[in-house]
């Protein structure tokens, strides 16, 4: 059964209310989560009107990304308004200007972080959608844009472009196919003719942006009785109140997010994968129990002291919707599901990832993330609402979020034709969220995890020390691959 439209009054005649996971993302990107960046550092001064027609053709073939959301005051809901023809702004920063913000971010936390890692975590926290929603802000409007670009020059002949989205137009398989067509529409070496350009723009200007995933979700994938959703939400009430938590380092102050890097070269990544495969699991159920099992070490707790930790796993319901959708669909598809898993301390990676990706899978057969995607996004609201509900009013909804299917980029002469020479890609976390969010690809055979965690709930250091420990665990787990809990082909 679809989520109903949370207002079925349309403000204008290319306009969709949001759904209900939609919404969800409205209100968390307000708190500060759900801001999603895209950072490339290119060696290539940026042609900024190249650059600007390569956007205006991404907008052209995906409505979303010429939406915009607007907000009613009124009655206190979000709808997406499609602009007939594409509009980008982007900002444009001199080496004086960047120079300036980065003065702002250097610290002794970041004496070794990259120039790139730096912008990228600015952007994450640069919230145009809070400032418009507040009306004694000078930005104050009902109306926002869901993609923004930016260009940094920095010192050395290098800049960093950057695309920042809401999460309500844009999940992670949004943001790499995004990424992939952007670099191959900016490489092509030959321009289109103006009159082929119109021609596409006609054609491509029809488009409309695709329906909510309540409203793609299969008759009977989300059917629960009354009795049973009850349960089910007072079942997911309870247990967020024994989660355990890692330490607050300082749970008063104001809030932003930070990332740490987790990278384990081609080698040991590929004897983890091997671990993995051998063993019927994906890569999300190492990451997950690596985080477990670190996180609990931390807390320094005797043996057989049990512990309680809440485990986020997102997965993409693209191939499952009716219709299904493909990775060139964009917008917010994916579905979450939350375990809960019990840590005495002393556990092997290999067996409690087994035990991890299982309980995810099991919940997937039984269409719980589609079935409780209704009573996950009203209890994450009502979090939202009443942060007082959560640990210290620390807004975590989990230890640790992973996404079931991890990205696989190779270098390409796209890459290369553009001048790429690194690229993060990830979404803040420092409103609702869990303590560290794992956005993991596999680079060129390196495992290159961007790690998001709240600061300072969580310092740098803290973060550092747990994600150093979840690679030393995984590592040595792939090492270990021993024969006896392996499944036979």
């Amino acid at each position: 059964m679809s989520t109903p439209a949370l207002n079925s009054t349309m403000l204008h005649p290319n306009s969709r209310v949001v759904g209900g996971t939609e919404n969800s993302w409205c209100r968390a990107v307000l708190g500060g989560t759900g801001i999603a960046v895209l950072a490339l550092l290119i060696s290539k001064n940026p042609d900024l009107s190249r650059l600007r027609s390569a956007l205006h053709e991404l907008q052209n073939s995906h409505p979303i990304l010429r939406s915009r959301l607007h907000y009613n005051p009124a009655s206190n809901t979000f709808s997406f308004v499609t602009s007939p023809s594409p509009f980008i702004q982007i900002n444009s920063f001199n080496h004086s200007a960047t120079s300036n913000i980065l003065e702002n971010l250097y610290g002794q936390e970041t004496q070794n972080v990259t120039l790139l890692h730096l912008i990228l975590e600015h952007e994450l926290n640069q919230n145009s959608w809070l400032a418009s929603h507040n009306p004694n802000s000078p930005s104050f409007s009902t109306k926002n844009d869901v993609l923004l670009a930016s260009v940094y020059a920095l010192p050395g002949a290098k800049w960093v472009v950057v695309l920042r989205l809401h999460a309500a137009a844009c999940d992670r398989t949004t943001a790499v196919s995004l990424l992939r067509e952007l670099l191959t529409l900016i490489g092509r070496e030959e321009e289109e003719t103006t009159p082929q350009r119109e021609e596409k723009e006609t054609m491509m200007n029809k488009g409309e942006v695709s329906l909510a995933i309540e409203d793609l979700i299969p008759k009977g994938k989300t059917k629960k009785n009354v009795l049973a959703r009850g349960i089910d939400m007072l079942g997911y009430s309870v247990n967020s109140f024994s989660f355990t938590n890692l330490k607050f380092k300082d749970a008063k102050s104001s809030r932003s997010t930070q990332v740490v890097k987790l990278l384990i070269n081609p080698d040991d990544t590929e004897r983890i994968l091997t671990g993995c495969k051998a063993r019927g699991i994906k890569l999300c159920g190492a990451l997950g129990a690596a985080g477990l099992i670190a996180a609990h070490n931390s807390k320094c707790c005797s043996d057989h002291q049990k512990k309680k930790y809440g485990v986020v796993t997102l997965t993409d319901c693209r191939s499952i919707l009716q219709p299904p959708l493909s990775n060139l669909n964009f917008g917010f598809y994916h579905s979450a599901v939350l375990n809960t898993h019990a840590i005495k301390g002393g556990e092997k990676l290999w067996d409690l990832a087994k035990k991890t990706y299982t309980s995810f899978a099991n919940y997937k057969k039984c269409n719980k993330h589609l079935s409780d995607m209704a009573d996950l996004n009203f209890l994450m609201c009502r979090a939202m609402a009443n942060p007082g509900l959560t640990s210290s009013s620390s807004l975590r909804t989990s230890l640790i979020s992973v996404f079931e299917d991890t990205v696989i980029d190779e270098s390409n002469d796209q890459q290369k034709l553009v001048g790429v020479e690194d690229y993060m890609g990830c979404a803040s976390g420092h409103g609702i969220a869990p303590s560290i969010a794992i956005f993991d690809t596999i680079r060129d055979g390196w495992l290159d995890c961007i790690c998001v965690y709240p600061s300072p709930l969580h310092s740098r250091e803290q973060m550092k020390e747990l994600v150093d420990a979840m690679k030393c665990i995984l590592v040595d787990a792939g090492n270990n691959n021993g024969t006896d809990e392996i499944i036979k082909p």
